[in-house]
C-alpha cells in the first residue's frame, strides 16, 4: 500500500537529522600526551557502553587503538571556545593537554578533563571500520562528576549546561528547560485507552 508523501513535507536527500546532539571531548593519550577532540557523534549503545564515531584522519584514533582505552568528557557551554578551538587544531602539531587540568582515573592511559562537569573513562570493546570514519565502542568503567554538578545523588543537566552541537548550521547550542517527566507524561493517554 503506496501512501503520498504529504506536500507539507519536503524531501532533503539521505541525510541525518538528528541534530543538535551532545558535544563531547573524547581523550586519549598519543605519543604519551594526551589529546583532546570534539566529537557530536557520541551515542549510547546500551546502559553501561557508548559509541563515538571519529573520522580515520584524527591524531585521537591513534590513542584509542593503541592503548585501548579512551575517555568521554561532557563540557559546558561555558567552554565553547575551548571545544572549538581543540577542534581546530590537530594533535599531530598542537599540544592540546596545555588547555585543561588533567587528570586520571581506574584506567592510566585515559585521559580526563577536571574542568568538564563530567567524565567517563572507558575501555575500548570494539572499533568498527566506517567508510570515512571508525565507530569506537566503549565500556564505561568509571564516571566522574563534580559535586557542584549533582542535585542529591542525581546529575542536574540544567547545572552541567552540556554544549549542544548541529551540523545543520555548523552552530553550537544550549539545553533548554525541562519539558515533562518521562514515564509519567504519557499516563493520561494510556487511562483514556
Amino acid at each position: 500500500m503506496s501512501v503520498a508523501v504529504p506536500p507539507m513535507k519536503q524531501k532533503l536527500g539521505p541525510k541525518l537529522a538528528m541534530y543538535p546532539s551532545l558535544t563531547v571531548l573524547a581523550g586519549s593519550l598519543v605519543d604519551k600526551r594526551p589529546n583532546f577532540l570534539p566529537i557530536a557523534h557520541v551515542g549510547i549503545a546500551d546502559m553501561g557502553t557508548l559509541s563515538l564515531s571519529m573520522n580515520r584522519s584524527h591524531h585521537t584514533n591513534l590513542g584509542i587503538k593503541h592503548n585501548k582505552t579512551f575517555s568521554v568528557n561532557i563540557p559546558s557551554e561555558s567552554m565553547v571556545k575551548t571545544v572549538d578551538y581543540c577542534g581546530l587544531v590537530s594533535g599531530k602539531s598542537t599540544d592540546k593537554s596545555g588547555l585543561f587540568k588533567v587528570f586520571y582515573g581506574e584506567l592510566e592511559t585515559a585521559p580526563m578533563i577536571e574542568e568538564c562537569p563530567i567524565n567517563m573513562e572507558c575501555k575500548l570493546l570494539q572499533t568498527i571500520e566506517m567508510p570515512e570514519h571508525e565507530l569506537f565502542l566503549g565500556k564505561v568503567v568509571q564516571t566522574y562528576v563534580a559535586k557542584e554538578y549533582m542535585s542529591g545523588k542525581t546529575v542536574d543537566i540544567t547545572k552541567v549546561k552540556p554544549l549542544l552541537f548541529s551540523m545543520w548550521d555548523r552552530g553550537y547550542y544550549q539545553l533548554g528547560s525541562k519539558l515533562a517527566d518521562a514515564w509519567s507524561v504519557g499516563k493520561e493517554i494510556k487511562e483514556k485507552k
